[in-house]
């Protein structure tokens, strides 16, 4: 079966245990999924299945884009395309069937450990307080370095800034994955998985979950 599927972050909550503590959870609506096209090593080089996942309209899709649905989408009842598109690598790509549909009860079980990968949100241009986390400066009388960087290179030799430097500029908006989060609750009458923790991204920001291949 796929280690994964396409989820959409509902937002954070939180439940509690059997003794009585406050778990933090975030909540995601996990597929269901739909296999869109499913790639062997003898056509592709590689063996993955691509799932679709969420409702697209038609008139928002390319005339390529709807060529390539059109198969998997004849197959289904509804009739509807997906709007977000993504790949898995599988180790027998012969047991998926255009047209497949993939819950969320499907791959994953309560208690397991799983990976979350999402876009952080967009935070614009952000100084180095902001950004890095840097100290600010003195706010005395005649101090005029409050939350300037400070120095950024040093004299005359080598005369530049250092690849790397930590600057001034573009905050969030990056693809970043939380690693090894334990599976809450699963509801799959609702498609719904409570992840322990916090996973990046706004509402309703598109995500993958993966089973996580991190655990001794």
């Amino acid at each position: 079966m796929v280690k994964g599927l396409i989820g959409r972050k509902i937002g954070m909550s939180q439940v509690f245990a059997e003794d009585g503590t406050v778990v933090p959870v975030t909540v995601i609506e996990v597929g269901p999924c739909v296999v869109t096209q499913v790639k062997t090593e003898e056509k592709d080089g590689y063996r993955a299945v691509q799932l679709g996942f969420g409702r697209a309209k038609p008139k928002n899709l390319t005339r390529p884009m709807k060529g390539h649905l059109e198969k998997a989408v004849s197959l289904l009842e509804t009739k509807e395309y997906p709007k977000v598109l993504r790949e898995f690598r599988v180790d027998d790509p012969s047991v998926f069937q255009l047209g497949q549909r993939i819950t969320v009860g499907d791959v994953f079980s309560i208690g397991e450990r799983v990976d979350v990968t999402g876009i952080t949100k967009g935070r614009g241009f952000s100084g180095t307080i902001k950004r890095w986390g840097f100290n600010r400066g003195p706010m005395t009388h005649g101090c005029k370095n409050i939350r300037e960087p400070g120095s950024t290179g040093c004299a005359t030799f080598p005369a530049r800034v250092i690849k790397g430097k930590k600057m001034p500029g573009h905050y969030g908006s990056e693809r970043v994955t939380v690693l090894n989060l334990r599976i809450v609750d699963i509801r799959p009458e609702d498609n719904v998985v409570l992840v322990r923790g916090a996973v990046p991204g706004s509402r309703n920001a598109i995500v993958l979950i993966r089973k996580t291949n991190r655990l001794k």
